[in-house]
């Protein structure tokens, strides 16, 4: 499942926003990579890993020192660098922190229609109730998400729908749920 895909991969916070930089032509070296995101070497180091398991990036061959090696990405690691890129250059500076968040962009993924709290979270089975509702009320705070309440309904429950940055994120990721379900 294509959500599935974005928590796998936001799970690291720069983890994004290093495919992002790959695929702007940023070289796959960790000097340049480290400038280039703004990473601790830490985290950096743990983002890159991570990166590898998933199968979106390796080693470059014959390329690097073996202390300073050179990555590149795999086939499918240049299709999701083309999908990071463009959900990073929608969000400014501000907002990349928010981007860089676990729950983000699973959550706004899972927001292509309008949603009650339960089928958000049904959608994302791993996420905590906290975990959700620290991530709808933080993208409600930026205006990424609207939250409006149906009356009608018995009990009164919200409705929340992406907006703004986040309803920009939610169009990029919607045509990809083909791509991710390969």
């Amino acid at each position: 499942m294509y959500i599935e895909f974005f928590v796998n991969v936001t799970s690291k916070a720069w983890a994004l926003p290093i495919l992002s930089s790959l695929h702007a032509g940023i070289p796959g070296r960790q000097a340049t990579l480290l400038t280039a995101t703004g990473a601790s070497r830490t985290s950096f180091a743990q983002s890159m890993e991570h990166l590898i398991e998933l199968g979106l990036l390796e080693r470059n061959p014959g390329h690097g020192h073996p202390l300073r090696p050179e990555f590149r990405l795999t086939e499918f690691g240049k299709e999701s660098a083309a999908i990071a890129h463009k959900i990073n250059s929608v969000s400014q500076g501000e907002d990349q922190d928010l981007l860089r968040r676990a729950w983000t962009l699973p959550v706004l993924a899972s927001l292509h229609t309008p949603g009650h709290f339960n089928d958000i979270r049904r959608s994302l089975l791993t996420i905590t109730d906290r975990a959700l509702s620290q991530s709808l009320k933080s993208m409600e705070s930026r205006n990424w998400v609207h939250r409006s309440v149906n009356v009608d309904a018995r009990p009164p429950r919200p409705i929340y729908s992406a907006i703004n940055t986040g309803g920009r994120i939610c169009q990029i990721t919607a045509p990809e749920i083909s791509f991710m379900q390969r």
